[in-house]
């Protein structure tokens, strides 16, 4: 990985005292990047695509940073030592960036930590520069009762450079007659062999199933899709189905798959997967215990990537088709959602998976989590109904991907008194 650093120097700039001067921070980061270091003067050499930030070497180059400010990239990070004066200067100039209303951030302090915040900036700029030209497939029309979950197209792809692109339903009901029951039934065996047991679900239901994920894995293929959103119900009514094993299989294999047609939670397992690279659990928060922070997400689709085990359910609503009721292993969690008709609001926080419950009243997976901020959120200011659960805590990545790009945290505001 390259990393180009504009430097900023008050008097001469020579190259190897530079080095010298910053040598154990330079040590540390060469350990994870091939350094470059390029004076300010000359940052138009650096390839438009690579990844750099600002160094702030010493003091006395404010002026100097004002005068070339253009050349920063956006948002602005600025990466000091603090020696030779070093981080006044840059207190100075986050506050002349601040004044213009725009974002900054310091990265500084002592050399481990540093070299962490740039491994995680650099984290978020890679998977900001892999979200650019990203297909998301609609596959149907968004659910009725998702009123507030729309996303504009035109500004989404403005703000994170991918494309939403609509697909009728049609198109995976044609796919699915003409998948043949060689195509299915190895697989269908092999899934079922797997599973840690089957619960009400038949063999020919599994095999539906089955045809279903096929022809979904080769829609994906002929429109170039890097991710897609099915609108499960409706083909619940024409292909006596369920989707719910065809996306768990498909967030298996790397592609971001979610349900009801859902256009901000499909964004938001895209994220997951371009920044952290693995799947996330797409759920509703079906109970809220205020007295003991904590929340029940429960749906009958989950990643097997995700669970120690699984089981092989019907569909909770419909009792038809094929669910999954996935068991996952206690410990560190995150919950995230990225929402807003734009795609700039977010809820984030960490957890603790305790407990895989297995209500009748909820969908086939159900995991109750312990929350680390306010359960309060839900019940106060939520940001829609689905939240995406992934496992392990990575909620300093989040933030460092989020709010440099002017995205707000939705909070709690409390009850209303």
């Amino acid at each position: 990985m390259n990393l180009y650093l504009i430097i900023f120097t008050a008097g001469t700039y020579k190259v190897e005292q530079v080095y010298e001067k910053h040598k154990d921070l330079f040590v540390e980061l060469e350990k994870h990047f091939t350094l470059h270091l390029v004076n300010y003067t000359d940052s138009e050499s650096i390839p438009s695509h690579e990844y750099k930030m600002a160094f702030i070497a010493s003091g006395g180059v404010e002026n100097a940073v004002v005068r070339f400010f253009s050349i920063l990239p956006y948002p602005i990070t600025l990466l000091t030592d603090g020696l030779n004066n070093s981080l006044a200067a840059a207190l100075e100039i986050s506050a002349w960036i601040q004044s213009r209303d725009m974002k900054v951030k310091i990265i500084h302090g002592l050399v481990p930590d540093m070299v962490n915040q740039v491994l995680l900036h650099h984290q978020a700029f890679a998977a900001k520069r892999s979200l650019k030209k990203k297909r998301i497939g609609v596959i149907g029309t968004p659910a009725s009762w998702l009123v507030a979950s729309h996303v504009d197209y035109l500004l989404a792809g403005q703000r994170w450079g991918v494309t939403y692109t609509d697909i009728s339903i049609e198109t995976v009901e044609k796919a699915f007659h003409e998948i043949t029951e060689d195509e299915i039934g190895p697989e269908a065996s092999l899934f079922a062999n797997r599973a840690k047991g089957i619960q009400e679900a038949t063999p020919e239901e599994l095999l539906r199933a089955m045809r279903l994920y096929k022809a979904i894995r080769r829609v994906c293929q002929e429109e170039n899709l890097d991710a897609l959103t099915l609108s499960c119900f409706s083909l619940i009514q024409s292909l006596k189905t369920t989707g719910c094993l065809a996306l768990s299989l498909l967030n298996d294999e790397g592609i971001p798959a979610g349900c009801e047609g859902d256009l901000q939670s499909i964004m938001t397992l895209l994220m997951v997967k371009e920044l952290i690279g693995k799947p996330g659990f797409m759920a509703n928060p079906s109970f809220v215990d205020l007295a003991r922070n904590e929340v029940l997400l429960a749906h009958c689709s989950i990643p097997t990537k995700m669970a120690e085990e699984f089981i092989i359910r019907n569909h909770f609503e419909t009792e038809s088709g094929i669910a999954i009721q996935g068991i996952v292993h206690p410990g560190e969690v995150t919950l995230f959602k990225c929402g807003g008709e734009c795609l700039d609001e977010y809820y984030l926080s960490s957890g603790h998976l305790i407990e895989n419950t297995n209500m009748v009243t909820c969908c086939r997976t159900q995991l109750k989590v312990r929350l680390d901020k306010t359960a309060d959120y839900f019940l106060h200011n939520p940001l829609g109904n689905h939240h995406i659960l992934i496992q392990g805590n990575y909620t300093d990545l989040i933030q460092e991907f989020m709010q440099p790009n002017r995205c707000k945290p939705r909070i709690d505001h409390g009850s209303f008194i």
